[in-house]
């Protein structure tokens, strides 16, 4: 039986968060729209738009009120998420990472004959020329953006005139518009302190205007400069060279950013959303609770979650294994059945653990969505 079917008779019952059956994924609604309401707020105020990242929420239903609050579109990390939420009728999505392969050429091909706006990033003339070959004969340009290495080596373009070359093979397709440029500063994220990413920032910020000038000179001024993130957002702004925010984890909120300081004055603009509840299933040790939610249930790579409820402040939370995590502390020895609500180390890899949210309000469950792109990885 899938969630939907599971819990759907829960809606609308007064407290029925309570009832859900655990692990479970959950989503304050009220609390999601303020973050969205809230972020473009900023960005408006700077005459900056908005295509926020659906990597974190994978979502159909969230990239809509995104929109519906001035979103210009969505980035997607890959061709697969794309598809999905032009499935759901969303448009103007970006794929922030290079389509190569033949095969997912010509599903790029087909969904820009089917989505409105669509764009890619590219960092090979190689790969401008195999997308312009199997683009000219489509009918509708495929929009791209060079893509610019921000010193990770990932991906992107490594110098000032690599990024003029390839705007030059980009002119030479017929089949490809050149949208602008892309640029993503993912280690500067989670820097904890405020002054140290600042600094971080504005040395990449200054690079960044390094290239946007080669290419105006060459004749390739990009229309959009796009990028940033959650932790510099603010920073972002105030530099004012991105045109277009591709901000993401704002929606949710997680322990990670949660721990960063995000504009310098130890404000939090952003509040949680997203969480995990579960429960205690066994109490046989002291000062030691056993839960029903391990690796299976929440993302890794980000640490261990916080404890928003439902355990003393001091408890500390260990992962046991694929099914299990222990809260341990003297206090720790807690009734079974007993509900415990986590904050995500890391949401988007969480959340892609998960087929639907579960959308409370005061501890309603109100509706269940379909996290719509989960494991569209492709």
């Amino acid at each position: 039986m899938d969630d939907y079917a599971l819990h759907a008779p829960l809606i609308g019952q007064q407290g029925s968060r309570a009832a859900l059956n655990t692990p479970v994924l959950v989503l304050d609604r009220e609390v999601l729209d303020r973050n969205i309401a809230t972020m473009a707020a900023l960005a408006k105020a700077r005459g900056v738009t908005l295509r926020p990242h659906a990597k974190t929420h994978k979502s159909v239903a969230i990239g809509r009120r995104q929109i519906a609050a001035g979103a210009v579109g969505l980035c997607c990390a890959k061709l697969g998420e794309a598809e999905a939420l032009a499935e759901g009728g969303l448009a103007g999505l970006h794929i922030t990472s290079p389509v190569v392969t033949p095969q997912a050429i010509a599903r790029l091909v087909a969904l820009n004959a089917a989505s409105e706006g669509l764009s890619v990033a590219v960092d090979s003339p190689d790969n401008v020329a195999a997308l312009g070959h199997a683009a000219s004969g489509a009918g509708q340009a495929l929009g791209v953006f060079i893509d610019l290495d921000p010193g990770i080596h990932r991906t992107g373009v490594t110098s000032p005139d690599a990024a003029v070359g390839l705007a030059k093979a980009i002119a030479a397709q017929s089949g490809l518009k050149y949208r602008g440029l892309q640029y993503y500063c993912g280690l500067q994220q989670h820097i904890e302190d405020y002054a140290a990413r600042r600094a971080a920032i504005e040395e990449r910020t200054a690079y960044l205007s390094t290239v946007v000038a080669a290419l105006t000179e060459a004749g390739f001024a990009p229309e959009i400069v796009t990028g940033g993130g959650t932790g510099t957002h603010a920073i972002d702004l105030d530099l004012g060279v991105f045109t277009e925010l591709q901000v993401g984890s704002y929606v949710f909120m997680d322990r990670q950013y949660n721990d960063c300081d995000l504009t310098g004055d130890g404000a939090a603009p952003f509040e949680t959303s997203l969480f995990v509840d579960a429960s205690i299933v066994s109490a046989n040790t002291p000062g030691l609770s056993t839960i029903d939610a391990g690796f299976k249930s929440l993302s890794t790579d980000g640490g261990s979650p916080s404890i928003a409820a439902g355990a003393p402040a001091d408890a500390h939370f260990m992962f046991m294994g694929d099914e299990h995590s222990a809260l341990i502390g003297a206090e720790a020895q807690l009734p079974i059945g007993r509900r415990v609500t986590l904050v995500v180390p890391h949401c988007d890899p969480t959340v892609n653990l998960y087929d639907f949210y579960h959308v409370i309000r005061d501890n309603t469950l109100i509706e269940i969505w379909p996290v719509s792109a989960r494991g569209r990885a492709r």
